[in-house]
């Protein structure tokens, strides 16, 4: 009886050596082994990034108690009234029935900080700038004047208390928020000042609370959604004999 061979599949063939192939990348290509080791991120381009790598967080980011949100708030003082809570660094637009806006904000560094009642007398917006004679014979390269701008210290928004040198305005440089760093004035970031502004009407009143006094506790209720941020004004020109600065925040107001 004749016996046949029979020649192995060419299916048969590859399914072999690919088994092979597994079985022999670890030793050929030890880089493989530790990748799968070490859990390295997949190349693959359909992956989902925070699936499979540690993302770090977002430079910048404001932290909570600075963020604006509606918080229940207990007080005596009449719907409409700011309330600042200075050794807490933020600021309350209190709404009634027990709830207020919070705001972070950056008030006076160590022997700037004052408290006390005032008004709103004045509302601006892109405020021009002209510093005190006080804060120009502490800082005697301060400009006399600076037309308001983006690049202006004062922001996007001010309000100015009583007859008094402080004010509540924005900033362009939000990373002071939640600091002790200004000459006494009170600061947002543009956003946020752009919004109280829009509440607050000439007449307000501002209760300013002392650093060492105790803190007011709230407990958020309510995100409030961001406005958008101002729109920049168009180029200023200053008067003769001035010159524009750039200036930040975080040194001066």
């Amino acid at each position: 009886m004749t016996q046949s061979s029979r020649r192995p599949s060419s299916r048969v063939t590859h399914a072999l050596a690919f088994a092979t192939a597994l079985f022999l990348a670890p030793s050929v290509f030890p880089g493989a082994a530790s990748a799968q080791t070490l859990g390295y991120a997949s190349t693959q381009p359909n992956a989902f990034p925070t699936d499979e790598v540690m993302v770090e967080p977002e430079a910048g980011v404001m932290p909570e108690r600075l963020r604006r949100a509606v918080v229940a708030f207990n007080t005596h003082e009449a719907p409409g009234t700011i309330v600042i809570d200075t050794g807490n660094t933020a600021l309350y637009y209190v709404l009634g029935q027990g709830r207020a806006i919070r705001y972070g904000v950056g008030v006076g560094r160590e022997g700037f900080t004052w408290s006390g009642v005032q008004t709103i007398t004045r509302k601006a917006e892109w405020p021009d700038w002209h510093p005190p004679a006080e804060m120009i014979a502490r800082q005697p390269y301060l400009p006399r004047f600076m037309a308001g701008g983006p690049g202006n210290p004062l922001g996007a928004r001010a309000m100015y208390l009583g007859s008094s040198q402080y004010r509540i305005h924005g900033t362009n440089d939000p990373s002071t928020i939640g600091k002790f760093v200004s000459s006494g004035c009170i600061r947002l970031t543009n956003e946020d000042v752009s919004d109280l502004f829009s509440r607050v009407d000439v007449g307000t009143k501002v209760v300013v609370l002392p650093k060492s006094g105790p803190h007011i506790e709230t407990r958020t209720n309510i995100s409030v959604r961001p406005v958008a941020a101002p729109a920049r004004p168009a180029a200023v020109t200053q008067p003769a004999g001035r010159q524009a600065m750039n200036l930040t925040a975080s040194q001066f107001n």
